[in-house]
């Protein structure tokens, strides 16, 4: 709590005036990003666009959201650790997630029903894209050792079409 007074500006009575907890503050931060990232994410699924290029959409949208402001992945690790010990937030997060990847598995089903894709198991395809786009975090915590965020991605992406693109 004293980061958040210290960047806020706040005392810590008026942090706690809003917020019982610390846990609390993380949960609404919680929906206050998925608000957020929802409307952004839900218009690149529902764009008329190919899936090949939704998908390298919503990778871009991830390079441009770390590029930008990195400080949502970086409460994103802590946020795991807090769903590890408190199962209201594990539930929490859990429902956030299980909405990413049926975005996902929805831009990847479009893509094998129009044969732009292989046919290939639309779930695993689409947890695996949710974890290389998660794996965004590991920047936050160790040394790239000369990698960007923008280069790994691109490559992560290149990599992913490359699996699944059906070849003509």
């Amino acid at each position: 709590m004293d980061d958040v007074v210290q960047s806020s500006n706040l005392s810590k009575g008026a942090i706690y005036w809003y917020y019982k907890s610390k846990k609390e503050m993380y949960l609404d931060l919680v929906n206050f990003w998925v608000l957020r990232y929802s409307v952004i994410l839900n218009h690149i699924v529902e764009e008329d666009a190919p899936p090949p290029r939704q998908l390298k959409d919503l990778f871009q949208y991830f390079i441009d959201q770390y590029e930008s402001d990195p400080q949502p992945f970086v409460a994103l690790t802590e946020f795991w650790s807090m769903a590890q010990k408190d199962t209201e937030f594990k539930n929490k997060l859990q429902k956030v997630y299980t909405h990413f990847l049926e975005l996902i598995e929805n831009i990847i089903d479009r893509g094998v029903n129009s044969g732009e894709f292989k046919k290939l198991d639309v779930r695993m395809t689409a947890l695996s894209i949710m974890v290389n786009i998660e794996s965004i975090n590991w920047f936050t915590l160790f040394d790239a050792h000369g990698v960007s965020v923008k280069e790994y991605m691109e490559t992560i992406t290149d990599f992913i079409l490359a699996g699944i693109l059906k070849k003509n």
